[in-house]
């Protein structure tokens, strides 16, 4: 059967993980999907939604390489009402140890590690060189720019922003450290308690910087 994979997101990212792509789904065409006027994006086709919708192939699924995740999350409603896959990805030097559980439409990028007793919902994306450590708990359309450190025992709920650089303090089984729903870790910051819903922290050791509404 002819598959056509749609790779959601003309743009950097989508640039990175095409290659990842191709490895892994060697036999599937590839094409971009996107709702800017553009024709033509790296070498590939690119896309309206509708239009991939229209296409003759038999079986089409979607990667998501959209950054903002309340983005990722309505376009996640769309496709799968349209009875469409979302799609996972994993770079083939990502390490995944014993018992990790993750949801759909995932993309663990080059030199992730994912290692014992983790939890992960649907559509992580974690960018290169991130980790995430034993014991965490990682919700729905949670996000990793590159180089983050997830130490043991670290709850993080829906929408959170995790930032380049990052890294969030080992909790414990009695107290986890938990970042909040649609929280952002700001650029290099050492997280060493847990962080508020909708709130902003950046800094060594972080601070909050602004609460959003």
């Amino acid at each position: 059967m002819q598959t056509l994979i749609g790779i959601y997101g003309a743009s950097g990212f989508g640039s990175e993980i095409i290659p990842l792509i191709r490895v892994q789904y060697p036999n599937a065409d590839l094409c971009f999907i996107d709702d800017a006027d553009i024709n033509e994006f790296l070498g590939y086709t690119v896309l309206s939604y509708e239009e991939f919708l229209g296409s003759s192939n038999l079986e089409k699924s979607v990667v998501l390489a959209i950054a903002n995740s309340k983005i990722r999350e309505i376009l996640t409603s769309k496709i799968k009402s349209d009875k469409l896959n979302c799609i996972s990805v994993k770079a083939t030097s990502s390490v995944e140890l014993d018992r990790v559980n993750i949801g759909e439409g995932s993309i663990l990028c080059h030199f992730t590690h994912l290692t014992s007793n983790i939890v992960i919902g649907k559509q992580f994306h974690a960018n290169i060189y991130s980790y995430v450590a034993h014991d965490c708990v990682i919700g729905d359309y949670v996000t990793f720019a590159p180089g983050v450190k997830c130490n043991g025992n670290v709850h993080i709920e829906d929408h959170a922003y995790i930032g380049t650089g990052a890294i969030l303090k080992q909790g414990s089984p009695e107290k986890p450290l938990v970042i909040g729903r649609g929280a952002i870790i700001g650029m290099g910051a050492v997280v060493t308690k847990s962080v508020l819903p909708n709130t902003v922290v950046v800094g060594n050791p972080a601070k909050i910087l602004e609460r959003k509404t």
